[in-house]
């Protein structure tokens, strides 16, 4: 059984140095700090949309990445095997899309508490809060919609696997 782990070693370590890999991790770093910047302060109203959004794709994109580095895609039914290329397509496309709409919403709240960033206005302003989640938001949609146009550019070129 020894002389197996250095090859599974060996393929771990090439698919974590993968352009896939790699923004995957991205992905994931950037979406736990949104939530995390969001659900570590008050919020209200449509940036429980935000919340959702950061939290369920955070774990989706966890799933999809350790279910890749474990070489157990072909274990999933309907989408996994060789239809595992066009399902991580189709979850980056979908995410960019929630992330979008998620940006546009932090935005929006972002202006409307831009009045609190006054001198002398002495109640709690989410302003600054807002505005990081707004910015991290952002460089989530970046980092799925690179994801999406890379997997699918995979996909049209006709090759099958993720990596």
């Amino acid at each position: 059984m020894s002389p197996q782990l250095p090859s599974v070693r060996k393929g771990y370590s090439e698919f974590l140095k993968s352009f896939f890999a790699v923004t995957r991790i991205l992905q994931i770093l950037l979406g736990a700090v949104l939530w995390a910047t969001i659900a570590a302060n008050k919020y209200e109203g449509s940036i429980h949309f935000v919340l959702f959004v950061a939290v369920f794709f955070w774990l989706l994109t966890m799933a999809l990445f350790f279910l890749t580095l474990l070489g157990k895609q072909d274990l999933v039914p309907l989408v996994g095997g060789e239809r595992w290329l066009t399902t991580n397509a189709v979850h980056d496309l979908v995410a960019t899309l929630l992330y979008l709409a998620a940006t546009g919403v932090m935005a929006d709240k972002t202006k409307e508490k831009v009045f609190c960033t006054l001198e002398h206005y002495k109640h709690p302003c989410p302003y600054n809060v807002y505005l990081t989640a707004s910015i991290f938001c952002g460089l989530c949609t970046a980092a799925y919609l690179v994801s999406a146009v890379y997997n699918s550019c995979r996909k049209c070129r006709g090759e099958q696997t993720v990596v």
